[in-house]
C-alpha cells in the first residue's frame, strides 16, 4: 500500500503533526499502537510556549480542565525555595490532552488508526500489523521507545534514571498547598515533580538512579520508600493512589540529540530527549511537530529538518542535562535550593537557557 505521509506513534508529537500536514492540504495517516486512551510516564507541565503551539493549531488546551501553575518550589530535606515562573502553565494529564489532540488532527483530515503496532521500519517502508507500507514520507514520534530498524543512537546519554509515576486524591491540605505551583523535590538517588492536574487529582512523577531503585528492593517498595521522605510524607501521607499500580519505565536517554542520517523524520523524543525537570520536553515534541510538518510540506528533506532541530534546541537540551547531573550530587542540591532562595530570579534565567528560544519559535510562525 502507497500513503503520502505516515505518522508513527499518536502522542503529542504525533498528533500535531497529523494536523498540521492535513491543514496544509495532505491527508496524513498516524498509526497508534494502543487502542484507547492511556496514561504515560509524563509530569504533565503544558508550558506558556506548548500552549501556543496549540492554540496555531487551532486547539484550546484551556477547555481541557487543566490545573493553571505559575510557581515552583524547590525543595531539598529541610530547605525550600518558591519563584515565580515567566508565564502560567497548566498541569494537564497526557491522558486526557493526547485524545483530544487526536480528535482534533481527525477532525482537521488527518486518518487516525489505532491498535496498529509497527514490527518493523526499512528507510521509509513499514511493517505493520495491518500490512505493509511505504509512504513517501515517514514521520517518527513513538516517544521515549524506538522501533525495530530505526534504533536511536544514545552513546553517551543520562540513561541510568527510572521513572514513576502515580496519580493521587490527596487530603484538603495538600491540595490547597500545592495550589497554582509545581514542587520539584530533590533527595538522594533522584527528583519528584508533584502538582494538580485535571478532575482534582494530584500528579507525582519521579526519576531515580539505579541503586537506590534497587535498595528499595523495585517499584512498590521504592514508592513507599520515598513517602517517608518529610515533605513527601507530608504532602501524600494521607492520599490516595488511584492507579493499581505505579506507571514505569527505564532507559530514558536524557540529553540525546539526534544526529544520524535517516530517511525518516524523527519527532519529540526521538529527536531529542530533555531533562524532566525542565518542563520544556512537550514545548520541545510540539515544536518538532511544527518544523517536521513545514519540511514535509515544503519538500525539504530529514537531514534538513534535523538539522535545524538541533539548531533550535540542542543548547538547551545540554544545559539541562548538566543541571541534572549537578542536581544529583547533595552540593548541587543545596546549592540550587540556596541560590533560588537568595536570588529568585535566578529561576527565570535558568529557564531562559533551557526552554525553545523566542526567536526559534518566531520562525516557526509562533507569537509568545
Amino acid at each position: 500500500m502507497v500513503a503520502t505521509t505516515v505518522i508513527v506513534g499518536g502522542g503529542l508529537a504525533g498528533g500535531a503533526a497529523a494536523a498540521l500536514l492535513a491543514q496544509g492540504g495532505q491527508r496524513p495517516l498516524l498509526l497508534e499502537k494502543t487502542a484507547g486512551e492511556h496514561d504515560k510516564v509524563c509530569g504533565e507541565f503544558l508550558s506558556t510556549e506548548a500552549q501556543a503551539h496549540l492554540a496555531a493549531l487551532g486547539f484550546d488546551a484551556g477547555r481541557l480542565g487543566g490545573s493553571p501553575i505559575d510557581r515552583v518550589r524547590l525543595v531539598s530535606g529541610s530547605r525550600s525555595a518558591e519563584a515565580q515562573l515567566p508565564f502560567t502553565a497548566l498541569g494537564l494529564t497526557r491522558r486526557r490532552l493526547d485524545a483530544a489532540l487526536l480528535d482534533h488532527a481527525a477532525a482537521a483530515g488527518a486518518k487516525v488508526e489505532r491498535g496498529v503496532t509497527v514490527r518493523q521500519v526499512d528507510g521509509t517502508a513499514l511493517a505493520t500489523t495491518s500490512g505493509a507500507l511505504t509512504p513517501a514520507s515517514l514521520l517518527l514520534a513513538t516517544g521515549k521507545h524506538d522501533v525495530r530498524g530505526a534504533k536511536r543512537d544514545t552513546t553517551g546519554t543520562l540513561d541510568h534514571l527510572i521513572g514513576f509515576k502515580q496519580y493521587y486524591r490527596a487530603d484538603a491540605a495538600t491540595f490547597r498547598a500545592l495550589a497554582g505551583v509545581i514542587e520539584i523535590v530533590l533527595f538522594d538517588g533522584g527528583y519528584a515533580g508533584l502538582q494538580r492536574v485535571e478532575d482534582g487529582m494530584v500528579n507525582l512523577c519521579l526519576l531515580v538512579g539505579r541503586p537506590r531503585f534497587d535498595a528499595a528492593g523495585g517499584g512498590e517498595g521504592l514508592l513507599a520508600d520515598l513517602l517517608r521522605e518529610p515533605h513527601l510524607a507530608r504532602r501524600l501521607g494521607n492520599a490516595t493512589p488511584l492507579l493499581d499500580r505505579p506507571l514505569t519505565i527505564s532507559g530514558v536517554p536524557y540529553g540525546f540529540v539526534h544526529r544520524g542520517e535517516d530517511s525518516a523524520f524523527r519527532l519529540g523524543d526521538q529527536a531529542g530527549v530533555i531533562p524532566s525537570f525542565s518542563g520544556d520536553g512537550m514545548s520541545i515534541a510540539l515544536h518538532s511537530a511544527r518544523l517536521a510538518a513545514a519540511a514535509v510540506l515544503g519538500g525539504a528533506t530529514p537531514a534538513a529538518y534535523h538539522a535545524r532541530f538541533r539548531h533550535d534546541v540542542a543548547a538547551q537540551i545540554g544545559r539541562a542535562t548538566w543541571l541534572q547531573r549537578a542536581g544529583e550530587t547533595v552540593a548541587g542540591r543545596h546549592l540550587l535550593v540556596a541560590g533560588i532562595g537568595l536570588v529568585p530570579p535566578l529561576l527565570r534565567w535558568a529557564a531562559a537557557l533551557t526552554r525553545v528560544p523566542p526567536t526559534a519559535l518566531r520562525r516557526a510562525g509562533l507569537q509568545i
